[in-house]
This record gives structure tokens, sequence and C-alpha cells, in this order.
């Protein structure tokens, strides 16, 4: 079983991990991977629910941390905003309908996640050293709506990041690092919330292991606990430069590969 204490640290570690532009799915794994855990020996089913419930907990969490400014939206919706929620969530929503297991089963291992985030990073770094970049969030349209929407679809790979491919989608678009951070941040609530609802859907039809409630509600909790905290400690219109990230992601992504050392795994 996931322990109390594995439980504790994944949740909290996912996150600040989820709003950032390093990838959660990737520290998920490889963090425990890398540290000698027995979490990634765990029944498949077992980590494939308890990630579920971190999914959750974040939704949760992000709600609350952006209640103000979700509430602000809904009141002033207009066609630019429908068009541009609707192009940020359709594409993530077919891709992760339709290719979900097959992503999982094939690259959800530590060499594909490793490579993911390099890849993610050399994506990240290009779009940070473009310019000019002026555009301000207001300026969004039903293009830059599907221009997120392809980027959070891509970000289904394990390793490259939501927030990394979206952030840097939007700075490629020429919008100034604030807005492309504040647009990063709020399409993420509906695809994040979808991708929780979906997966709770088929959890709830095969059924929880036994003995598992406890961990995936301690690592819930956990997640939107860290969540708002992480909202908190860096808002939406603090993410600068996205290449100290970057470095971040690679080093990371390095130490995978060489500790796999050629391995194949």
């Amino acid at each position: 079983m996931i322990t109390t204490r594995q439980a504790l640290a994944l949740g909290l570690l996912h996150g600040p991990t989820e709003l950032l532009p390093v990838s959660s799915s990737g520290h998920t794994t490889l963090v425990p991977w890398l540290l000698g855990s027995s979490y990634p020996e765990h029944d498949p089913a077992l980590r494939k629910s308890f990630e579920i419930a971190l999914h959750a907990g974040t939704a949760a969490g992000l709600l609350w941390a952006l209640r103000r400014e979700v509430g602000e939206a809904s009141r002033g919706i207009d066609a630019r905003r429908l068009a541009l929620i609707a192009g940020s969530f359709l594409p993530p929503a077919i891709v992760g309908y339709t290719l979900e297991g097959p992503i999982e089963e094939r690259l959800g291992t530590p060499r594909s996640i490793a490579l993911g985030l390099i890849a993610g990073s050399a994506v990240m770094a290009a779009a940070d050293l473009l310019g000019p970049q002026r555009r301000e969030r207001e300026e969004a349209g039903a293009l830059d709506g599907l221009l997120l929407g392809l980027a959070q679809a891509t970000a289904l790979i394990p390793g490259t990041s939501r927030g990394g491919m979206t952030l840097a989608a939007m700075r490629a678009r020429g919008f100034r690092r604030p807005a492309a951070s504040a647009l990063s941040r709020h399409v993420a609530l509906p695809v994040i919330a979808g991708a929780a609802a979906l997966k709770g859907v088929r959890l709830a039809q095969r059924g929880l292991p036994p003995g598992s409630a406890g961990p995936l509600l301690l690592g819930a909790a956990a997640s939107a606990a860290s969540t708002v905290l992480a909202a908190r400690l860096v808002p939406v219109e603090r993410v600068g430069s996205l290449l100290p990230y970057a470095a971040y992601r690679s080093a990371l992504g390095a130490i995978a590969l060489r500790r796999l050392g050629g391995s194949g795994r």
C-alpha cells in the first residue's frame, strides 16, 4: 500500500509542480524513482488511482485560489472569452479521452519522461527569447485559445508540462510575461478539473483498490493545500523568465538519463 509518508510527500509536491512549468506528472514519477522510494513499485492501478486523487486535490485548490478571478470572469463572459475557453479546452479533452491509455502505457517510463522534460525545456527557452512581447491578456482571441488548447494537448505527454507548453505558446504569440502567465493559469482549471472528473468516473467504474481510501484522501488534501499555498506565493503575474525553469528541468532529465545509463528502460 501507499504509505502515509508517501501520500503526504507526493501531495505536497503535486500542487507547486502543477502550477509551475516543471511537470507535475514528471515529478510524481521521477522524484520517487530517483530517491529509491517504493512508490514506483506499487501496483499500476493503485498508482493511477492515487494520481487521480492528486489531480482532484489540485483542481479544488486552484478553484479556491482563483475564486475571485473565476467569479469576475463568469460575470463578464462574452463571445471572445467563450471562444478562448472553448479553444483551450476542446483539444486536450479530445486527445485525453481518446489517447489517455496509450499515452500512459508507452510514455510514462522514466526515460520518456526525462526526454519530455528536456524537449519541453528547449521549447520554453526558445519561446522565452522571442520578441517583441507586447500583447495583454485582454487581447487574447479564438486563435490564441486554440493554440492554448493544442499546447495543453501536447502536455499530455508526461514530462512536457501543461504550464510550460501554454506559457511557451503565449510568449511565442507575443504576450507579455504577466499576461502569458495569467492566461496559462486561467485555462488550467477547466482542463485539470475535466481530467480529474473523467478519470474519476473511470475509477468509480473499476472501484477503489482495497484499503486505498485513506492514502488517496490524504494525498488529495495535501495536493489541495499545496496548490493554494503555491498560488499565493507565486501569483499569476510573477512567473518571469522561463530560462531558470528550463535549466532545472533539463538538469532533472539529465540526472534521470544518467541514472538509466542506457539501460533502455
